[in-house]
């Protein structure tokens, strides 16, 4: 069992997820989870629970150096649930089960 609180998150990482080398295109579709991911973060802000600047400095803070490995389009969401759980809004077992619980969906769909 990993010892940080964090690992949960660098557990996400697979060996085949790795950073892209180029910046992603900027004319491109996103993801319906990205548009998801926005709202949800916009609502984190209005509700005072993760202030939207807030989160882009732990961004800026997080993208370099704990979470350099992951795509770039995946880091706000995993930067998002690191802060998240450092404000004590979940525990990383909390977020491990529902992650597994969703992996277990997917597996069956």
């Amino acid at each position: 069992m990993n010892t940080s609180p964090y690992d949960v998150l660098l557990e996400t990482l697979g060996t085949d997820a790795r950073r892209e080398e180029k910046l992603p295109e900027m004319e491109r579709k996103q993801d319906p989870w990205e548009s998801a991911m926005q709202a949800t973060c916009e609502c984190l802000s209005w509700r005072g629970t993760l202030d939207n600047l807030e989160r882009r400095h732990a961004e800026d803070t997080l993208d370099e150096t704990t979470y350099r490995d992951f795509p770039v389009r995946a880091r706000s969401v995993v930067v998002t649930a690191h802060e998240l759980i450092e404000r004590g809004v979940f525990t990383a077992e909390e977020l491990r089960s529902r992650m597994n619980a969703v992996r277990e969906r997917f597996n069956r769909a």
